[in-house]
């Protein structure tokens, strides 16, 4: 029986590409792996972490911060290494595939090893594995359309993202009830189970996927031209505001937690846990993206044209405002008033609706702007700019320090710096964006 060849450009189809629910099955339990670690890793380094003896080791709230945002920052660093392997290399399915083990491997350390030692190893292999594949996944779903079907790129996007939130509401719920009842190796391990799991998945799809295939040799003569410098240097500013973005969403899960702990968790009948609040997010970014795809963007749409660089300005501004929500609710528990822990969900649907016009509009975006042979680099550009945020954040806190390990800059003050940074960076945005032009590339055909 002759071998089974790899499809090596888009089928010719005006339907969803066969590949696409592998992909999104894959993302939905990568995803519940990532964010179920993610939202319980402050709340370790805080209370789980011991020393080599297994005596308690906990860190400060400052120095976790610092933790937590290097972390994020390597996490989408890397995809600027995975982006180069893929599209020269390895093409992006066994890129995903084999990095995707070392990913498993660091969620192991993670549940098997408590120490700061298991600590590093684990986050580091994770943000390896994690962060190389993460700008093939999102190109990959790119790559499965040509001509006839780029009218269902965006909602396949869309499915994308909703797959994200799928995984990571039920993991952002659950994996902190685990630690708080039963430690940190089962809260660690349930998510590399989910890890192996998305792999399985993503392989046995194999030969649904269009593999484009890399480049090689040629990749860094096609890639750099004239053409190429020039897509970069104009997404390279759009996504550098990006970065006010990211310096303040990816707080929802270290400061926004710290806050949480302090309210009365107590809330529609539930004892919550502080990390557990994350799950809000999740839960509103599922509902709002079929919201604004079918009913808002159209309705604006009468009356202003919603285009994709107004939709990403719009998002890096309402972040800003949730910002001021988590000040007033500071300035609320520094005067002794024990505020329900149902006063952060008008932030977290403000930070939701954010994402929902920035993050996805810049996901696709990137995809579109992107010469065929830069997807993936392009990809690892946008990621950088989450890198960059964290980056910032991380670099905060260490300038905050103080010596006893607490902050300089803390309370309502804290917040509204961070919203009026973003705000900021949304009016000068709007200068930027209104000298931008661009062109826009899909596989399998020519320049639109």
């Amino acid at each position: 029986m002759p071998e089974k060849k790899f499809l090596t450009v888009p089928l010719k189809t005006d339907k969803m590409p066969p590949g696409i629910p592998y992909i999104v099955g894959n993302e939905a339990a990568e995803r519940f792996n990532f964010y179920g670690m993610r939202a319980v890793l402050f709340v370790f380094m805080t209370k789980y972490l011991v020393d080599g003896a297994g005596q308690p080791a906990p860190m400060t709230e400052n120095e976790a911060n610092q933790w937590y945002h290097l972390f994020l920052s390597a996490n989408y660093f890397f995809p600027t290494i995975g982006a180069i392997v893929s599209d020269a290399f390895w093409g992006k399915y066994r890129t995903i595939f084999w990095l995707s083990l070392v990913y498993c491997l660091g969620s192991v350390v993670l549940a098997l090893d408590h120490t700061r030692t298991g600590l590093t190893l684990g986050l580091t292999l994770i943000a390896i594995g994690a962060g190389g594949i993460k700008p093939c996944v999102s190109s990959h779903v790119g790559d499965q359309f040509g001509p006839k079907n780029q009218h269902l790129l965006a909602r396949a996007f869309g499915w994308f993202y909703f797959s994200v939130n799928a995984g990571s509401s039920l993991s952002i719920y659950l994996i902190p009830l685990l630690l708080a009842k039963y430690g940190a190796g089962p809260a660690f391990g349930l998510p590399a189970v989910l890890m192996l799991v998305a792999t399985l998945v993503f392989w046995s799809g194999r030969y649904k996927f269009a593999h484009i295939p890399p480049a090689g040799r040629t990749f860094f003569r096609d890639t750099f031209t004239p053409e190429g410098w020039r897509a970069l240097g104009r997404l390279a500013l759009i996504f550098m505001f990006m970065i006010a973005f990211w310096a303040l969403w990816d707080q929802s899960g270290s400061e926004w937690t710290a806050q949480a702990e302090k309210m009365n968790l107590h809330f529609l009948g539930h004892d919550w846990l502080p990390s557990q609040i994350q799950v809000v997010n999740a839960v509103l970014t599922v509902t709002f993206i079929p919201v604004f795809q079918y009913f808002i963007y159209p309705f604006v749409d009468r009356f202003w044209k919603l285009t994709s660089l107004r939709k990403i300005g719009l998002g890096i501004f309402i972040i800003g405002l949730s910002f001021f929500i988590s000040a007033w609710i500071e300035s609320q528990l520094v005067a002794g008033v024990k505020l329900s822990i149902g006063w952060q969900l008008p932030a977290y649907a403000l930070l939701t609706a954010g994402e929902v016009l920035a993050s996805i509009t810049a996901l696709e975006f990137a995809y579109t702007q992107a010469p065929r042979p830069m997807k993936s680099i392009v990809q690892a550009l946008y990621l950088l700019s989450v890198s960059l945020g964290n980056l910032f954040a991380g670099a905060m806190h260490w300038i905050i320090a103080k010596p006893d390990g607490t902050a300089k800059l803390t309370g309502a003050a804290y917040y509204n710096f961070y919203a009026l940074f973003s705000i900021g960076a949304s009016i000068i945005f709007v200068f930027f964006a209104l000298r931008y032009r661009g062109k826009t590339y899909l596989q399998g055909e020519q320049t639109a």
